[in-house]
């Protein structure tokens, strides 16, 4: 238990509040005192929005215990009533607010304490109030509370409450499978093991389950599915058991990663295009909401179903916010958040984002692989990181925005500096997880798409030729 100090001796890093949540390295900057006046900080925050009950999760890493021990402490000390659900995927923490305390008017609010697809030394917080997700200024406003003592006291109660066999109960009223599939599912050893396998073999799939323990030190290999080198295993055992499909959760299950009976990677925007048919065929002229890393190819499919399509800004968050004031159906990210509101609640889930996308494969008589050829691919490059520091990655951003390489292109700057030609597209961003830039590429053929990473490299040497694009 963290021990209680005084105002007067809080200390706190200020770089572990990022524009989608707060994370740190345990014991470093992300200490239990830290987490102790963040609860205090989010009490505050939720009773000014009368909001007096949250509910607290945690995934599987080893500092997760001890965080949430000192997060429900500073909670109550605020005057917060606590609802624990333990040990589960972010999904169901995000479920678990609206299904748990059904007694009041509270609903949509609770903290995540997950380090996601981080190191092992990591750990954060993914918070929520009243069914909005905390970013950027939200989260800042939690740091000025606690720096400016603006911390009332109070006494908040506890319980707990089990929540796993509910969230698939509800998910398998809502999923109908048309046959059963044979599915390799990759848990990468995070706390999607403790559902996902279970999840699907009650939606009445053949279920092949790989590291579904959990392990916080993650043995077998990152549980990141963005990164195709962490998607070999489930590759080659999909292979190997003959499935019709593999699926890989994050390091807590809100990101979804898919490859096909051939073994080919289908990357989120492409799955997005599958989820988009079958939407707007329900839907027509809803708005679909993508960030700036998806390939325009998916806007133009959109547009095309007579759907409207709006290219945002990058991260969980964001999406969700879009979600909330656009009142569009459904909405993703290149990295695997996938947020459903037609049927679900508009969070971001790969649980049920898989046992959506399992419900229209299942309904095919083609493999998975002739699915998604309804969907061509253009020459493409996956996510790519270039090591930086945490100031110079937007260092790097803001003297790009003054460069004149990309003026033949159509640039956008809601995310970075997005640059679209009549060939392919290019994007470069700051990470807001980590201290990198990030970047990708697509193009109509392997020249074009080797033509704009070279103005791209171009415009960065001009800033640090050090920075090189792999």
């Amino acid at each position: 238990m963290v021990s209680q100090a005084s105002q007067s001796e809080i200390q706190l890093d200020p770089e572990i509040f990022r524009a989608y949540d707060i994370r740190g390295v345990v014991e470093a900057s992300l200490t239990p005192s830290a987490v102790y006046w963040i609860g205090r900080a989010f009490a505050a925050e939720a009773l000014s929005q009368q909001q007096p009950v949250a509910v607290v999760g945690g995934d599987g890493r080893h500092s997760t215990p001890s965080l949430c021990e000192s997060l429900t402490k500073g909670l109550n000390d605020g005057g917060i009533n606590v609802i624990d659900v333990g040990i589960v995927p972010t999904p169901l923490l995000y479920y678990a607010t609206y299904r748990v305390d059904e007694t009041t008017s509270s609903a949509g609010t609770g903290i995540m304490i997950t380090g996601s697809h981080n190191p092992p030394e990591y750990n954060g917080l993914k918070m929520m109030i009243g069914g909005t997700t905390l970013a950027e200024t939200a989260i800042q406003r939690l740091r000025h509370r606690i720096v400016n003592k603006s911390l009332p006291e109070g006494a908040g109660t506890y319980r707990k409450k089990r929540v796993i066999q509910d969230y698939i109960s509800t998910v398998r009223d809502d999923i109908q499978l048309s046959r059963p599939l044979k599915v390799v599912v990759d848990c990468g050893n995070g706390v999607a093991g403790l559902v996902a396998p279970d999840l699907l073999a009650t939606l009445g799939c053949n279920v092949v389950p790989l590291y579904a323990d959990v392990d916080g030190d993650f043995p077998n290999h990152h549980p990141d599915p963005a990164d195709p080198a962490n998607l070999l295993d489930l590759i080659s055992a999909v292979d190997e058991h003959h499935a019709d499909l593999g699926i890989a959760f994050d390091g807590d299950g809100d990101r979804l990663g898919v490859v096909s009976n051939s073994g080919t990677i289908i990357w989120p925007d492409r799955i997005l295009m599958l989820l988009v048919r079958d939407v707007l065929n329900r839907n027509p002229g809803a708005e679909i909401i993508f960030d700036v890393k998806c390939s325009n190819r998916l806007a133009s499919l959109i547009n095309d179903l007579g759907g409207r399509a709006l290219m945002w800004k990058t991260g969980h968050s964001h999406i969700k916010a879009k979600l909330k004031e656009t009142g569009a159906l459904l909405g993703g990210e290149f990295s695997g958040h996938l947020c459903f509101v037609e049927r679900w609640f508009g969070f971001d889930d790969a649980l049920y984002s898989a046992a959506r996308l399992l419900e229209l494969l299942s309904a095919e008589t083609r493999t998975v692989e002739d699915v998604f050829l309804d969907f061509p691919l253009a020459m493409s490059t996956p996510e790519i990181k270039i090591p930086t520091t945490e100031k110079k990655k937007f260092d790097v951003i803001d003297a790009l925005s003054h460069n004149h390489d990309f003026e033949d292109g159509k640039i956008t700057t809601i995310d970075g500096i997005r640059v679209d030609y009549d060939d392919g597209w290019g994007l470069i961003r700051a990470s807001n997880t980590s201290p990198v830039l990030t970047l990708r590429f697509e193009a109509d053929s392997n020249e074009a798409l080797a033509r704009i990473k070279n103005t791209f490299q171009t415009a960065i040497n001009r800033i640090d030729p050090g920075l090189v694009i792999p």
